[in-house]
């Protein structure tokens, strides 16, 4: 039997009791698997890792260590926000690591997408791996997969939790959501009781922003990326567009073209928008977005950011472009 497949008999988890009924399943299989062992967890703070934390801390408590790592490709606030909600209000067993330096050194010079991804998912494990150390014991490593991560990583992109794992790798896997859909893991998290705004916190890859700051990765690039996506969230937070949209983020491709800023020749990269709604993750739609919203975002971002002298919007569904540029 595959254990990576979805069986055709298994219901898609539309109400509160098949969320509990799965939840139940699940802690049973978490206690069996883990025993009286410890738990590593990669604790993001997005939705997949923050049911996994909260299924784990359900099922096995303080057993579960959750390890934040801010690789350097977080979005504006983001680690903050992970130790605000996790560390003081959540009272979770959080380690945070910053290795900010040493992603960006070890992602430096390289543009392909797929090695990008290699590079940051092997990365963390070798973190995971020296944390694992330093905290003496622990057996087993849990992540956030789930299934388009599966379906996805047969053909269509390298995933960080599929593939670029070392085979000598020393944790054995908790996946407890690798056969749900991104609206069945949402709809469990809110049964387990987590915060609305963790549940419904749009999706981020686990590279980050270091694939969407596209081609080869620069420190002044990913800072304008990093202060552009802030402002699209800002004004799609303020306009209530944010409830609406599945997922809205700025790509900065690794080219400039000329503009005028002052009366004077300014080269600077593109901002590029995305936006798209969608159930599962395997098909999306693109979102209309107002035109004077857009025009206020396109003069925040070319005024307060440093390096973007144009925005564009990208009309592409899914198929045929992917979500993500890379």
């Amino acid at each position: 039997m595959d254990t990576n497949k979805r069986p055709d008999s298994m219901e898609r988890i539309t109400t509160v009791q098949l969320a509990q009924d799965f939840i139940s399943e699940q802690v049973a299989a978490l206690q069996a698997q883990i025993g009286d062992k410890k738990v590593l967890l990669a604790l993001s703070g997005g939705v997949d890792s923050s049911v996994v934390a909260a299924l784990l801390i359900k099922a096995v408590g303080k057993q579960l260590i959750c390890v934040h790592v801010n690789h350097g490709l977080m979005r504006k606030g983001e680690s903050e926000q992970v130790i605000e909600v996790f560390g003081k209000e959540l009272d979770a067993n959080l380690v945070y690591v910053d290795a900010s330096d040493r992603f960006l050194n070890l992602l430096s010079g390289v543009s392909d997408p797929e090695q990008k991804r290699k590079i940051i998912g092997n990365e963390f494990i070798r973190v995971f791996d020296e944390e694992a150390g330093k905290l003496c014991n622990i057996s087993f490593l849990a992540q956030g997969t789930i299934y388009p991560d599966i379906i996805e990583s047969k053909g269509v992109k390298a995933h960080h939790n599929v593939g670029g794992l070392p085979e000598d790798m020393q944790f054995e896997l908790v996946e407890p959501l690798k056969l749900l859909y991104k609206d069945e893991v949402r709809l469990v998290g809110d049964v387990l009781g987590l915060p609305h705004n963790m549940v419904y916190r749009q999706p981020f890859p686990g590279p980050g922003l270091g694939v969407r700051c596209l081609g080869a990765i620069t420190r002044d690039r990913l800072n304008a990326l990093r202060e552009a996506d802030a402002i699209l969230r800002e004004e799609f937070e303020n306009s209530g567009l944010a409830q609406h949209v599945w997922q809205y983020f700025v790509a900065v491709p690794d080219f400039k073209s000329v503009g005028v800023r002052d009366g004077k020749r300014y080269e600077g990269w593109p901002a590029i928008i995305r936006a798209v709604n969608t159930v599962d993750a395997m098909t999306a739609t693109v979102e209309e977005i107002p035109y004077p919203l857009l025009h206020k975002i396109t003069d925040r971002i070319t005024a307060e950011v440093d390096g973007i002298n144009r925005v564009l919007y990208d009309l592409t569904p899914k198929p045929i472009g992917t979500i993500e540029w890379e």
